[in-house]
């Protein structure tokens, strides 16, 4: 299994020594494996740098005033801090390759997935979920930064119309509204294909901003359809509230030692329930990023600047379906196996990186 060494943006390096660098690396990996505070003795042990036990707790106390590490008993050994675990991320760790086995199964899986949005996302998380003990997030592709391919209008009754939305590459998103007025299918054609003729093309966002200016003058359409869209336009060219989100791994997570007491968990089980609350902590978590094709991002603790999510860390990645943009990546404690949750979310990115995918899933609103 290769391993790599990370290279990250908009941190300072840090001004370690050689032998505080090989001692905070210890001192986090074990803390990781093991999530109980590392003493000095064990440290001499394992070190291949010859050190005494008595050279190696003074180095912990070096670090420990540096603000690297904590000391959270008086007999007991040190911990790392946030400010450790991001020495460890940014300058310490090395990201290992996932196995051929693990990137055979990952492909296989979703590849053949690929013509079923629903389940292809389902399953991505559910991976992500089972192969790290942590929460696994996919955001689908934000629609509002797709292109339109085709607006439709479909009668369904003497009172009721159905927007469809086809978005190039991705998602059709179809809304229905009551109506109030018949409509001529002489009349509806002409106007949805004046409509075509000025919105296709455009990303979704742009018509939403500049619909008035595109159809100023259909301000006689007899159909109200024009009208209609315009009104609804944060609707029908925004991203839903709801819909975007599919998480698993719960359960592997709330096994973690972090999560024991009853008040953790239910701390977590809110966090997870709030929709909304997830995809803007995904889509806007901030951090360091790892310079790969996907840009991985790493949000430790108070990093994330949320007092609900200081205890944890996010680690994101962008990938893109066509040209709409969606979000994959991984939720757990700060002592999280940072280089296994690299690896995974950037693998997982790319295997979702297509041109298209078909049989989307639907957003579907009713008016009325």
């Amino acid at each position: 299994m290769s391993k790599r060494r990370p290279t990250y943006h908009g941190v300072s390096s840090s001004t370690l020594t050689d032998r505080e660098r090989a001692i905070l690396r210890l001192v986090v990996r074990n803390f990781i494996d093991t999530a109980g505070p590392v003493g000095s003795r064990k440290l001499a042990k394992q070190s291949s740098l010859g050190l005494s036990a008595a050279t190696v707790r003074n180095t912990l106390s070096d670090l420990e005033e540096q603000g690297y590490l904590r000391h959270p008993h008086r007999s007991a050994g040190r911990m790392p801090t946030e400010l450790g675990y991001r020495a460890f991320v940014n300058e310490l760790m090395e990201t290992p390759e996932l196995s051929v086995q693990e990137q055979k199964l990952l492909n296989e899986r979703l590849d053949r997935l690929m013509g079923d949005a629903d389940t292809l996302f389902w399953e991505t998380s559910r991976l992500l979920g089972r192969m790290s003990n942590l929460l696994g997030v996919v955001l689908s592709p934000k629609i509002s930064t797709g292109v339109l391919e085709r607006l439709d209008v479909v009668q369904l009754s003497e009172s009721n119309i159905m927007i469809v939305i086809s978005v190039r590459s991705l998602l059709v998103k179809t809304i229905v509204y009551e109506t109030n007025m018949e409509i001529r299918r002489q009349d509806l054609d002409r106007i949805v294909s004046i409509l075509n003729e000025r919105l296709a093309g455009l990303r979704l966002e742009e018509i939403r901003r500049d619909y008035v200016a595109r159809t100023k003058d259909l301000d006689h359409d007899p159909t109200g359809i024009v009208q209609l869209i315009l009104g609804e336009s944060a609707v029908l060219f925004s991203d839903p509230v709801k819909g975007r989100l599919t998480h698993s791994g719960t359960r592997g997570l709330l096994a973690q030692p972090e999560f024991q007491s009853t008040n953790e968990v239910r701390q977590l089980i809110d966090l997870i329930e709030d929709e909304g609350y997830v995809v803007r902590l995904f889509e806007q978590a901030p951090g360091s990023q790892l310079d790969t094709n996907h840009w991985v991002s790493v949000g430790i603790g108070s990093e994330i600047q949320d007092e609900t999510v200081s205890p944890y860390s996010i680690v994101t990645a962008r990938y893109n379906v066509g040209q709409s943009t969606g979000t994959v990546g991984l939720l757990g404690p700060m002592r999280m196996d940072y280089g296994r949750a690299i690896s995974l979310v950037e693998t997982m990115a790319s295997l979702l990186d297509r041109p298209a995918i078909t049989g989307s899933r639907q957003q579907v609103h009713t008016n009325g």
